[in-house]
């Protein structure tokens, strides 16, 4: 008997010496590594048309918070720090089997695997943590990533996972390039309809006091170009009435669909603060609020006061005739209400927004 312990005293402890010998397997995330980003100097992949190539890029997993993105420790020339945009590729050498493609971003982004679509969140958002599951049957993988920068932060994050392992090849098998397999619950089409209402004022941009185009009459669904929420209680979205494009205010719209697959966009009212003076002057009959856009639901900047001369060099149109005012009043340029407003100069060379 003792001797049958003593046995069985030394298997066990060649057994504990074995399991000490061989690692514990961890599920580790892989960034991977040589990325090629393709930075452009737009938030729409290349519009602007300037654009600058960073490679060597070990990993992709940026905080770039309010600043320009920084690459390999080097500002990436010429960016902004908002409104940029990238595409980052790479080929990975991945094991076969099944992985967890992780991807957190602010604002959009895009992923393909093997050219396959495998998440499609093109959207301006906060943070946001996205997780798709993929079968790789083969290697190396081709891996794209396209991101984009709106406004405020900028973080993108990617990542995958290991979960569980592939397929092994039997000898004399060729391997054929895996497809993305993912499984997507298809996503209705985000739509809005005027209801509530006969129908809604179509304008050039989301403000109450934007130029009128037009109207959207009751019940018939759109599916919005963009949205924007600049004017601060009520999201506006740009729709396509079929001869018209333009913006309505979610005040007396159906929503259906989910919100956050239509991009924010920002408008021509961002673009023009700059605008040169054309000549004409406009004189206050009463003490004015400066507003930072043509609406009373945006901030007032400033005060005008009665009698003052001021450069005018923009206005909107309703009824045909002017609505407001854009004016530059001691180095700060916004909009007044033109119903109380005396212009000096030819009123027609101001440029209509």
């Amino acid at each position: 008997m003792k001797r049958n312990r003593s046995a069985l005293v030394v298997v066990l402890s060649v057994v504990m010496l074995v399991m000490a010998a061989v690692p514990m397997l961890t599920v580790q995330a892989d960034y991977g590594v040589n990325w090629t980003g393709t930075f452009f100097a737009d938030a729409n992949l290349g519009s602007s048309g300037i654009q600058t190539v960073v490679s060597g890029i070990n990993g992709l997993n940026f905080n770039w918070g309010t600043g320009v993105p920084v690459v390999n420790g080097q500002p990436v020339t010429a960016m902004p720090a908002d409104n940029f945009s990238v595409r980052f590729t790479s080929t990975q050498n991945l094991t076969p089997g099944t992985y967890n493609f992780t991807v957190s971003s602010d604002d959009g982004v895009r992923l393909y695997v093997n050219g396959g679509l495998v998440l499609d969140a093109f959207v301006g958002r906060v943070l946001t943590t996205d997780t798709r599951t993929v079968s790789i049957t083969t290697s190396p993988v081709n891996l794209t990533v396209e991101y984009f920068e709106g406004i405020d932060q900028a973080i993108l994050q990617v990542q995958w996972f290991l979960v569980s392992g592939g397929a092994t090849l039997l000898p004399g098998q060729t391997q054929v390039f895996g497809t993305p397999a993912v499984v997507v619950t298809a996503v209705p089409p985000f739509t809005v309809a005027v209801s509530g209402v006969k129908a809604e004022a179509l304008r050039t941009g989301p403000y109450l006091g934007a130029s009128m185009i037009g109207e959207v009459a009751a019940g018939n669904p759109l599916t919005p170009l963009a949205r924007n929420k600049d004017e601060g209680i009520y999201t506006w979205f740009l729709v396509n009435t079929g001869t018209k494009q333009g913006w309505i205010s979610g005040r007396y719209v159906t929503l259906t669909g989910d919100i956050n697959t239509i991009p924010v966009q920002a408008t021509i009212f961002e673009q023009i603060d700059g605008a040169p003076d054309v000549g004409a002057v406009a004189v206050p009959r009463a003490v004015m609020n400066l507003r930072r856009r043509p609406s009373v639901r945006t901030a007032r900047i400033a005060q005008i006061p009665w009698g003052a001369e001021v450069q005018l060099i923009g206005r909107t149109i309703q009824g045909g005739r002017n609505f407001w005012l854009q004016v530059r009043y001691e180095g700060q340029v916004g909009w007044i209400l033109a119903s109380y407003v005396t212009v000096k100069g030819d009123v027609n060379i101001v440029p209509v927004r």
